[in-house]
């Protein structure tokens, strides 16, 4: 299920920090840092760790259900920011885009303060689930006119 799923089954329900976490680092950077200019939440804070690249193991299970196998190593990018009130966030992103993971351990931070929260997660992140949604469905497009159908003839006899 995608973030942009939860969001839309679920509007009463605020998303959790894992699924906000996720459309976060999903979305592209340019339009996060510009939709949160917008938001006007202007808090003081510092970095209290990174931002940091390394890497990441990814795991997988074949079919869902097997045993656990190694499929390889993935670069990932994390930081964490304390407010001016020591409250703390954490980010973290696929690649190396030090920017975009102080910006979402900062959203983090401030999503921690229930008036913000309800602010991040009823103009932020619709916005971002519409965007990442899009992007999807114009990728599946232009997938889908690639595909090709394989058919056999068969000689009458």
């Amino acid at each position: 299920m995608t973030a942009a799923c939860d969001l839309d089954n679920h509007p009463a329900q605020p998303p959790g920090r894992a699924a906000r976490h996720r459309l976060l680092a999903l979305s592209d950077y340019a339009l996060l840092a510009e939709q949160w200019r917008a938001l006007a939440i202007d808090r003081p804070w510092r970095c209290i760790r990174g931002p940091d690249i390394g890497m990441a193991m990814v795991r997988g299970r074949i079919g869902a259900t097997g045993r656990v196998f190694n499929l390889g190593e993935m670069t990932l990018c994390r930081a964490s920011v304390a407010l001016d009130d020591g409250t703390t966030g954490h980010g973290w992103v696929r690649g190396r885009d030090r920017h975009h993971a102080e910006l979402i351990a900062l959203i983090d931070a401030c999503a921690r303060h229930e008036r913000h929260r309800m602010l991040i997660d009823d103009t932020l992140l619709p916005a971002l689930a519409a965007a990442l949604d899009k992007r999807r469905r114009t990728e599946t497009a232009e997938t889908a006119a690639t595909q090709v159908d394989f058919f056999t003839m068969v000689r009458g006899e």
